[in-house]
């Protein structure tokens, strides 16, 4: 049965809104990866023409959240646990220099930034709140790239943010299995990363998602990675 959309905001007909409607729901998982954004049940839903709704999927599909095939229509972009994988093996070398080159904006100014993400993360899974949650969790990596000052870095992680949300959006085995040692992870990596301890933070960095270390040697990524 497909979604039915409705306004996450007062009801607006730019594409803009329809943009962030339809995004809320590909974020949330109510239309799961490989599912079809049907642009008939979609307007009829919305009470809105085709024109904004298709500049909307444009949108989105520049964003990576969609893949238009022709003939069939708009669908939502599906990912791997072994495309996780291979991100996370190619994180597990960039991040801890994305850490150090953010060492020392984080020790002053954005600590308090830093340390929030942890908070808002551990109040998410309290509450039981997945979405939450995921935003955190990304939130609190992204810092590290948003602060280096390193253009390449950053684009690298803006690269690779949508996907890991889409799948984390999914795949709730991430946060059902232990959701306060996904807590305690991030406190440890935030603790190694206020004290410049950047090879403690790679060490942890791999201990959160260890089948990112298989990625690179061919062995099929079976499970999800612990984090993302």
């Amino acid at each position: 049965m497909d979604h039915k959309f409705e306004w996450q905001e007062q009801r607006t007909t730019t594409p803009d809104g329809v943009y962030r409607t339809l995004r809320a729901a590909i974020l949330d998982g109510a239309v799961p990866p490989g599912g079809q954004l049907r642009e008939a049940h979609i307007a009829a839903d919305l009470g809105i023409s085709r024109s904004p709704l298709r500049e909307a999927l444009t949108k989105l599909e520049e964003e990576g959240l969609v893949v238009k095939i022709p003939y069939r229509g708009a669908f939502v972009v599906e990912v791997s646990a072994r495309e996780v994988a291979e991100i996370d093996s190619i994180r597990l070398r960039v991040e801890p220099y994305a850490a150090e080159l953010s060492a020392e904006a984080l020790r002053g100014p954005e600590r308090p930034q830093l340390l929030q993400t942890v908070e808002d993360l551990r109040r998410a899974m309290e509450n039981g709140d997945i979405p939450a949650s995921i935003d955190a969790h990304l939130r609190f990596h992204r810092l590290f790239y948003d602060l280096s000052g390193h253009g390449i870095l950053q684009s690298l992680w803006n690269g690779w943010e949508t996907k890991l949300r889409l799948y984390l959006s999914v795949d709730h085995r991430t946060y059902s299995d232990n959701p306060q040692q996904l807590v305690v992870e991030h406190e440890r990596l935030a603790k190694v990363a206020l004290e410049g301890d950047i090879d403690a933070f790679r060490q942890e960095l791999a201990d959160h998602f260890p089948v990112a270390l298989r990625a690179r040697t061919g062995d099929p990524a079976e499970h999800a990675p612990r984090d993302a």
